[in-house]
């Protein structure tokens, strides 16, 4: 039997487990996910907006593999520093593969970047997406204005979100302790900001689109900006959903400007592009209060370039939304200028040559590009090169119960009966409040749930 841990249990590791039990040439695979959170899901529990639930349902494909009788769920279990060493999973499994994301985001590198009101917005997502990571709280509702740099599908989201009102949000999975925050916050205008045009900006039609349908909400766009992109002035060599983008951005930017009413405080998001963040500005004690932009243009090969003209958005809160980054992972190699881990095909590179027993899938392997199906066919690439070594990788001696094997080394896991447990207590919390099914976000909340359905030694 080959044994293999799969580390992470988000899209990128649960299509590996997939294509790992779901192949007729080595039939006898074993596979073990393991994952530092005690749930399951990785960026779809985790990530999604919870108004998203087409694709939250997601969760029930994923469920399907991780209810394969030879794919055991494992969580609660830290990998790396401060936990299970990859030597330690070395002697456990005949291969492991790293599905670990990534797991920061990229900073502006501008002066102001660390002051008190701005935040990275992955970190805002955790908070609404009841991750046990997540900060209490500490954003800045009470501010009138928010500023959301990038223009991507997260900073439409977290967009939507500040625009949302509360009892539409209720009727979803959101932690109770975000949505009474949201309830009570004051943003009226919120402000995404791109330093390129329309015509580059990375969020998709339908996304775009869910702006223009908040109820009490204006969206306004500048003609004059959208006007200094050449593929705005002639969208027909643009790539069918790019063009789609510009066509809705055309629509509202040629629609008067007039304050949206309906339920509820009116609220104005605005599309702003060819603005580059140069600076937030505020102090330690009051903190953010504007971010200084230079107005850009094309560069005529496909980047911009500054032009030296200042311009200056008041708002309180500051969003950054600008991409996401993988880390080093102990025991691997890193290429820091990439943000991904060496590989061939999916085999660890370590000076060059493959590390027998070690593999990467997800965007630890790639970058973080593509959509959730883009995992797909990245995992089974891995499962693939893993499969070819298996005649090698399982004449290695292992230990003879890997559960037990984590516990001896500090672990205690999380199994599936003990995510189940959390499911239930989620669901019951939920009914308590009138609500339906409701996160929880404390981590020790989550072990209480799972412990009621296992024992935690």
């Amino acid at each position: 039997m080959l044994r293999v841990a799969v580390i992470g249990s988000g899209p990128s590791g649960v299509y590996t487990a997939q294509s790992l039990v779901g192949q007729e040439e080595v039939p006898d695979v074993e596979v073990y996910v393991l994952d530092r959170l005690p749930c399951p899901y990785g960026l779809v529990r985790y990530g999604v907006a919870p108004d998203h639930e087409k694709i939250k349902s997601l969760q029930n494909n994923l469920r399907t593999v991780l209810e394969h009788p030879r794919v055991h769920f494992l969580g609660n279990v830290e990998v790396g520093s401060g936990g299970v060493g990859l030597a330690e999973l070395r002697e456990m499994f005949h291969a492991v593969v790293f599905c670990v994301g990534a797991a920061t985001d990229r900073h502006l590198d501008i002066p102001g970047e660390a002051l008190p009101g701005s935040h990275p917005a992955t970190d805002f997502v955790a908070w609404y997406s009841a991750h046990p990571d997540a900060a209490d709280g500490g954003f800045a509702l009470t501010a009138r204005s928010a500023i959301v740099i990038g223009v991507g599908n997260v900073a439409v989201d977290v967009a939507r979100m500040l625009s949302r009102g509360a009892a539409e949000l209720a009727a979803t999975d959101m932690p109770q302790g975000a949505l009474g925050a949201l309830a009570e916050s004051r943003v009226e205008e919120v402000w995404m900001v791109g330093r390129r045009g329309p015509a580059q900006a990375k969020f998709t039609t339908k996304e775009l689109r869910e702006l223009g349908a908040l109820p009490g909400t204006e969206v306004v766009v500048r003609p004059e900006e959208l006007a200094l992109d050449p593929g705005y002035r002639d969208p027909a060599g643009l790539p069918a959903p790019v063009r789609r983008n510009v066509e809705v951005l055309r629509d509202w930017a040629e629609r008067p400007v007039a304050r949206a009413a309906g339920v509820g405080r009116p609220r104005r998001i605005h599309l702003r592009f060819f603005l580059r963040p140069v600076e937030i500005l505020g102090d330690a004690a009051t903190g953010v209060r504007a971010v200084r932009f230079e107005r850009t243009v094309p560069d005529g090969r496909g980047g911009v370039r500054g032009t030296g003209e200042r311009e200056e958005i008041a708002g309180q809160l500051v969003l950054r939304s600008v991409g996401y980054r993988g880390v080093p992972q102990p025991g691997l190699p890193f290429d820091p200028a990439t943000g991904t881990v060496p590989h061939a095909g999916g085999r660890v590179l370590v000076d060059g040559a493959p590390d027998p027993g070690v593999y990467v899938a997800g965007w630890i392997k790639r970058g973080p590009t593509g959509v959730i199906g883009t995992n797909r066919p990245c995992a089974k690439e891995t499962a693939t090169a893993l499969l070819a070594d298996a005649a090698g990788l399982v004449r290695r001696p292992v230990a003879a119960d890997p559960v037990a094997a984590l516990e001896r080394a500090g672990a205690r896991p999380v199994p599936w009966q003990g995510w189940l447990a959390i499911e239930a207590a989620e669901a019951a919390w939920g009914r308590g409040l009138g609500r339906g099914t409701v996160k929880l976000a404390d981590r020790a909340e989550l072990l209480r749930a799972a412990r009621s359905a296992m024992t935690l030694r």
